[in-house]
């Protein structure tokens, strides 16, 4: 099959040019044959693009270019211009392969077929950080507001698809049960169904048999998920999740607070001056602040989780190491950044504390 360039080299170009101008571009593209079937730019991996509305041919190639899509701008305009495709460039998202010619690029740029949209979702971001992603991106059809009120269950949505949240209280979220994770989701993809797909993940990466190694541990399945969130507020290494969370274990088994700082973040909410969700540093009057998610004042677990833990945290709380440890503080002598040192006694804790001050 011929396409669009080799179609339109039968034609006469778009009625819409001069004489001399359509002569012009005839001879001009003519003479870069050999160019146009070649990769247009130099990229070697896929690309996301994006064109918003009212943008021009001329913002476009530079866009192009600046995502190493196109190396010759005035080759692409040219193309376009000769064909009147220079007014028909669509808005959206599209992700574009890094071996596209010119005519092709300018064939999936004026495609009203719906390309896929790419949405990137991090462990350990609440559902407020979410919601802020998508009202920043604006995806697909995906409403922000409509988003949060599903997740916050105050609009309407049926939760019976999925079993692992049978149990779950009439007054809970769904926070924590949004697994971060990278989605693809059509153009007309809506609230509803990116949540119905990251529900979905989360009962394919959280099988019957992880939960089941929750309730060894004695947990719930909100309640592991609720330490989990605090597993992976707390760790940055993927190793030492295993070693947390058998401290929050060992004190929960003791009775002990779990005087966790990411849950008194959560309790603390939104933060103006640094435009965040997480404050810090916390002062000794926010260790105070009367929340059941603050593990400095409420006993025991808070009611949910205070963010969407990954798989690894997950599986720290499936199989946690078994150790002796109720302490841990960051190692300011480790090697490697954001390592802890743990601790049995409160007294050696002190001292691992003393001796990064």
């Amino acid at each position: 099959m011929l396409d669009r360039y080799q179609q339109a080299q039968a034609a006469s170009g778009s009625p819409t040019l001069n004489p001399i101008e359509r002569l012009y571009l005839q001879n001009y593209l003519t003479n870069r044959e050999p160019q146009l079937q070649q990769p247009a730019g130099s990229a070697t991996v896929p690309v996301s693009f994006t064109i918003n509305s009212g943008e021009t041919a001329d913002t476009i190639a530079a866009n192009l270019a600046s995502a190493n899509m196109l190396n010759d701008t005035q080759l692409f305009i040219n193309y376009l211009r000769y064909y009147g495709l220079d007014s028909q460039l669509e808005a959206g998202d599209f992700i574009l392969s890094p071996q596209l010619t010119i005519p092709q690029l300018a064939e999936t740029l004026t495609s009203a077929y719906a390309q896929d949209v790419e949405l990137r979702f991090l462990e350990g971001w609440r559902s407020e950080e979410f919601v802020r992603y998508l009202a920043q991106i604006n995806p697909a059809q995906i409403d922000a507001g409509e988003f949060a009120a599903l997740v916050e269950r105050r609009a309407s949505f049926d939760l019976t698809a999925y079993d692992f949240l049978a149990s779950l209280p009439q007054d809970a979220t769904l926070e924590g049960f949004l697994f971060p994770d990278t989605y693809r989701v059509p153009q007309d993809a809506d609230a509803a169904y990116l949540l119905d797909a990251m529900l979905r993940n989360f009962g394919q990466r959280v099988p019957p048999a992880m939960r089941q190694q929750f309730g060894a541990q004695g947990l719930t399945l909100l309640q592991a998920v609720t330490l989990a969130s605090i597993v992976e507020r707390e760790a940055v290494l993927a190793e030492e999740r295993p070693t947390i969370a058998s401290v929050f274990y060992n004190r929960l088994a003791q009775g002990m607070k779990l005087e966790a700082d990411p849950t008194t973040q959560y309790a603390l909410g939104y933060q103006a001056d640094t435009d965040s969700w997480w404050k810090t540093p916390l002062s000794l009057a926010d260790l105070q602040v009367d929340s059941p998610y603050n593990t400095y004042v409420a006993p025991d677990l808070p009611p949910g989780p205070i963010a969407n833990p990954g798989l690894s945290s997950l599986q720290a709380v499936a199989s946690p190491v078994n150790s002796s440890y109720l302490f841990f503080v960051v190692d300011c002598t480790a090697v490697t950044p954001n390592t802890h040192v743990f601790s049995t006694t409160y007294e050696e804790h002190l001292a691992n504390v003393q001796r990064c001050r």
